[in-house]
């Protein structure tokens, strides 16, 4: 029996068939489902963010997601059942290098579920681990890292023919592969170049963002994010001049010529968490 309390909904409006969670995964979740999506991708994101909207410290020993929800165990679970029924989650190289020891996998994420979601992912016909997708416009990252040697999962670098060049200047391990896209003038890839890319390897697939802020920012000018999953942790983080604390958009201005409204389809509530689900 699991120590995580499950969460309770408050609201929920009806987007699709619903998906059939394991008992005991349903049990602490709820129900959860997707609007039919036959043959396009559809594209959802997961946050975690303060009240005051920070989603990373930048304070040297606290990078990671988890000092923004207090290491919640519930915020774990909801973001390791989207990573189950993804078929591709996509980060930038900067999320990387804050953890360069991660495996974009649910069973990499420590909860109490994991045969369960073991258990999902076959029942939806998922035979293999999500590919992992990195976006870097520079290449300047390490293929040394466990995520490009370990062959634990597959894996796409989304680059520039620049970024190609410097990658393949090292080894390059079986599980790698590269897709080249073109620079945009801020030298970031656009989302739709990422998509096509995922897409010549996992067509119609579901594509999960989990960032950083410059990444979902791009998702968001392009009009491209179809749903925002967003845990609201009861954190004040505060910022000053002396560090960047973004929030979950970076990097691009929206409001007011071009602001992106959400409408809200689902609550749920874990103690003072509360767990948002947008869609756009």
């Amino acid at each position: 029996m699991s120590d995580v309390a499950p969460l309770e909904t408050l609201y929920q409006a009806a987007l699709g068939p619903e998906i059939p969670l394991p008992p005991e995964l349903a049990s602490h979740y709820g129900s959860l489902s997707f609007p039919p999506h036959a043959g396009r991708p559809y594209v959802f994101a997961n946050f975690v963010s303060t009240l005051d909207g920070v989603v990373a410290l930048n304070t040297p020993g606290h990078l990671g997601g988890g000092d923004i929800s207090g290491f919640n165990a519930q915020d774990k679970m909801v973001m390791a059942l989207l990573r189950s029924v993804a078929d591709a989650i996509v980060v930038g190289a900067g999320t990387l290098r804050v953890e360069p020891r991660h495996i974009w996998t649910a069973s990499h994420i420590k909860t109490p579920f994991s045969s369960d979601y073991e258990q999902l992912r076959a029942s939806l016909g998922k035979s293999g681990p999500p590919l992992n997708v990195i976006v870097t416009a520079s290449g300047a990252i390490s293929l040394h890292l466990r995520l490009f040697q370990s062959g634990e999962v597959p894996v796409l670098i989304v680059t520039t023919a620049k970024g190609a060049e410097y990658l393949r200047r090292q080894t390059m391990p079986p599980s790698v592969q590269i897709a080249v896209a073109p620079a945009q003038n801020n030298n970031t890839i656009s989302a739709r170049a990422i998509i096509a890319a995922i897409s010549a390897l996992r067509p119609h697939a579901m594509i999960l963002v989990e960032g950083g802020p410059i990444l979902m920012g791009n998702f968001f000018e392009e009009r491209l994010l179809n749903e925002l999953f967003l845990t609201l942790a009861p954190q004040i983080a505060g910022r000053d001049e002396t560090t960047e604390r973004p929030g979950f958009v970076s990097g691009i201005q929206l409001a007011p010529e071009r602001a992106v409204w959400g409408t809200l389809v689902s609550i749920k509530r874990g103690a003072s968490h509360l767990f948002l689900r947008y869609t756009f």
